[in-house]
């Protein structure tokens, strides 16, 4: 068994390319490997500053040999398809073999391909392979003027794509080069080492050799390993300062794709910078210089010292590298410092005017409209979850304001932290200030959900009127694109409501939204929406009103995008419950009911729904109803009528049917009160106990009587047990 060793070595790959590089380089190497019948034991890619790697173990000398055969017309029959098969087939008739199926014989042609040497294979389909590596940006050069002495261009002066311009190729395979030529390179067997620790070239034949050769030469080739070694030495040295790193994960990731010999070194930060929000601090020591903070791990409080990883073993220790880092960082925290001083000079409220000048969308308005509507929809469900309505709808009216500070305009992924910097500055509620740094959360599905009422009220505005007046605006996602991240939003809306527990109808702050920018435009509106604002009561009173106006604006009629969101959020909701071992189809089933946008009800009557479907009562009573459903579908099309009528009591003649007739009714006024309760698991124990009487009629009443009123009064009777059912769950969406 042969080994393949392949690197490609350019000028610096970004990080943030790099896996994803090495993951595509092993995806299309390995597929087309065995798109040729060459199977292999295992392969390993590699990524780092400079080079992609990939080293496959175990590949045979050459293909298999391949025996195809054809079939053909049968002996006898006429010459011009007798030649056309041939032509086809690519054989002479005396190559073929005749056999018999019995009912006479035919040509069969027997196509042997013999396997090439797997050497062949490579250098064939490699720069097929190369070229399509899908980098997300990519460079174009002439080849001729970036070729190796004693490479041979192909293609004359045509520009090649690449991320960096392309070196060297080292290409072997069970130790001998593997000749082919890509982007005007032609492969060979030697690499070179890192850019300053080492010098010349170094000729690998095989992965050992190569890799340890590289590590002599100051490269570590493995990523992970590069993590440790940065992750280790940062813990190491700011042990030595008593200090620990604060976690970051996302920048561990790029520094180990900045370094191929990472060496840790610690620098200090000036006491002049240190009265700033260490979040500044940290954001542009992370986003501009790829430095490490620490802090003090007694106090928890940010420490004037920061760690860099440098790709360089210095003579001195690193003394001049920390001092030119530190001569760079200065500069870059006096810019932080300035935004910082000057923004607090501007009282958060004062900003909420300069909002008019960031457009949020084009069909959706400023970021103060924006703002104005969020500010109605917080007071709106401060109301209704019985929460302070003065502090929501100050808290959503302040919560982008600080998007017109300098700090946010230097690091956008500053704003809400540094709101609440700025509110507490002025004098704002504690409950407001948190509320504007947590409105943005959850971020993603391993971000945490805000629960202080206040916050948890504001996130909630915030993300329903990003998808109301977006999905008004026509940015309603698609299966290939959702550039506003309204799935995001709309998960963000479930796991606040769900987690939080908060029980309110969501259509209501829907319309509300919608509505909510029509104040800007007429003040008596706005006078009356404010105070209906005020009450979910008057709210609901209005909804028709607001309907209204929306259709006289000549835009789509709130109720009908309202259904829509409310139709979008369902959708998340199976998603997330899914995760959770939830089945779809019991969400559906619940869902199909219509009518219910209270989520902590929805989710409370669909794991009640699954914890009786998981019973035997469950399970019988489910194929009771599906043989009531199917006796009733087959009936109702023959007789092309619908069975949706109060059967008769009087004409019952089974005490069977006269016992489900009544245990139906006594069911179904229960199943409605512990519905209206919503002790949903009284309604499911409703439900099994019409099981012995629905086995008993299937088991000695005949539906399909000779007795025309018989029969048209057990189809009612079918249809009733349906409906009653169907107030719990829509049975037909039930799936096993």
């Amino acid at each position: 068994m042969s080994d393949l060793l392949l690197e490609l070595f350019s000028e610096e790959i970004p990080a943030r390319m790099q896996a994803g590089a090495a993951r595509d380089l092993e995806r299309l190497v390995a597929g087309a490997l065995s798109d040729r019948g060459l199977l292999f034991e295992g392969v390993r890619a590699f990524a780092g500053p400079r080079r992609l790697t990939l080293a496959v173990a175990g590949l045979p000398a050459k293909q298999p040999d391949v025996r195809e055969e054809k079939k053909g017309p049968r002996v006898g029959a006429p010459d011009k398809a007798v030649q056309g098969f041939l032509r086809s087939a690519g054989v002479r008739l005396e190559d073929c073999e005749t056999r018999d199926d019995g009912k006479g014989q035919f040509y069969v042609a027997v196509i042997a391909f013999k396997g090439r040497a797997t050497a062949d294979v490579i250098a064939e389909f490699l720069p097929e392979a190369l070229a399509k590596l899908p980098w997300p940006k990519s460079m174009r050069w002439p080849q001729p003027s970036l070729m190796p002495a004693g490479s041979t261009p192909s293609g004359g002066n045509a520009p090649v794509r690449w991320v960096r311009p392309l070196h060297s190729i080292l290409c072997t395979l069970d130790g001998e080069v593997v000749s082919f030529t890509f982007a005007g390179v032609a492969s060979g067997n030697k690499t070179r080492g890192h850019r300053f620790l080492s010098s010349g070239e170094i000729e690998a034949k095989r992965f050992e050799d190569y890799a340890k050769k590289l590590r002599a030469a100051h490269v570590v080739l493995d990523a992970e390993e590069r993590k440790a070694i940065i992750f280790e030495g940062v813990k190491g040295a700011a042990f030595v300062h008593g200090l620990e790193l604060i976690p970051d994960e996302g920048l561990l990731d790029e520094v180990a794709g900045l370094a191929e010999w990472p060496v840790v070194l610690i620098g200090a930060i000036e006491d002049q910078f240190m009265d700033v929000p260490p979040e500044i601090l940290q954001t542009a020591m992370r986003t501009h210089q790829k430095y490490f903070s620490l802090r003090d791990p007694k106090t928890g409080r940010f420490a004037n010292r920061f760690a860099l990883v440098a790709n360089m073993v210095a003579e001195d220790g690193g003394k001049q590298i920390v001092a030119g880092n530190e001569r760079v960082l200065r500069a870059r925290l006096s810019d932080a410092k300035f935004f910082w001083d000057q923004d607090r000079k501007v009282p958060l409220h004062r900003r909420i005017g300069d909002l008019k000048n960031i457009v949020f969308h084009a069909r959706a308005g400023t970021m103060l409209d924006r703002a104005t509507r969020i500010a109605l929809v917080a007071s709106l469900l401060a109301d209704i979850l019985g929460q302070d309505v003065v502090n929501a709808e100050r808290a959503g009216l302040l919560a982008k304001a600080d998007l017109t500070s300098g700090v946010v305009g230097e690091f956008p992924e500053l704003q809400g932290v540094m709101g609440r910097y700025y509110a507490r500055e002025g004098g704002e509620d504690d409950a407001v200030a948190d509320a504007i740094a947590e409105h943005y959360k959850p971020l993603g599905p391993n971000d945490r959900v805000p629960t202080a009422p206040i916050s948890a009220i504001v996130a909630l505005a915030d993300k329903i009127d990003s998808l109301v007046s977006l999905w008004r605006g026509g940015e309603e996602p698609t299966g290939s694109k959702d550039p506003f991240a309204l799935r995001r939003a709309g998960l963000g809306i479930i796991r606040i409501v769900l987690e939080n527990k908060l029980r309110l109808a969501l259509r209501l702050p829907m319309l509300a939204a919608l509505a909510a920018d029509q104040p800007l435009a007429d003040v008596a509106w706005g006078t009356r929406l404010r105070e209906a604002l005020s009450s979910a009561t008057l709210l609901m009173g209005l909804a028709e009103e607001l309907k209204e106006r929306a259709r006289a604006a000549d835009r789509p009629a709130d109720a009908q995008i309202a259904d829509k969101v409310m139709a979008f959020l369902a959708d998340r909701l199976k998603v997330a419950l899914r995760e959770k071992g939830t089945r779809h189809d019991l969400i559906d089933a619940v869902l199909s009911l219509g009518g219910e946008d209270d989520l902590v009800r929805l989710v409370a009557r669909v794991e009640a729904l699954q914890a009786f479907l998981k019973s035997d009562d469950g399970v019988n009573l489910l194929t009771a109803y599906r043989r009531a459903a199917n006796i009733l579908k087959a009936e109702e099309k023959k007789d092309a009528i619908a069975y949706d009528g109060e059967p008769d009591p009087e004409g019952f003649a089974a005490p069977e049917e006269k016992a489900l007739f009544v245990e139906l009714a006594t069911a179904s006024e229960l199943i409605k009160a512990e519905i209206a309760r919503e002790r949903f698991a009284g309604a499911m124990g409703v439900m099994a106990r019409l099981r012995r009487h629905v086995d008993a009629f299937f088991e000695k009443v005949t539906v399909n009587d000779k007795d025309a009123g018989l029969r048209k009064n057990r189809l009612l009777l079918l249809s009733r047990l349906r409906a009653v059912l169907h107030t719990v769950a829509d049975f037909s969406k039930i799936e096993g």
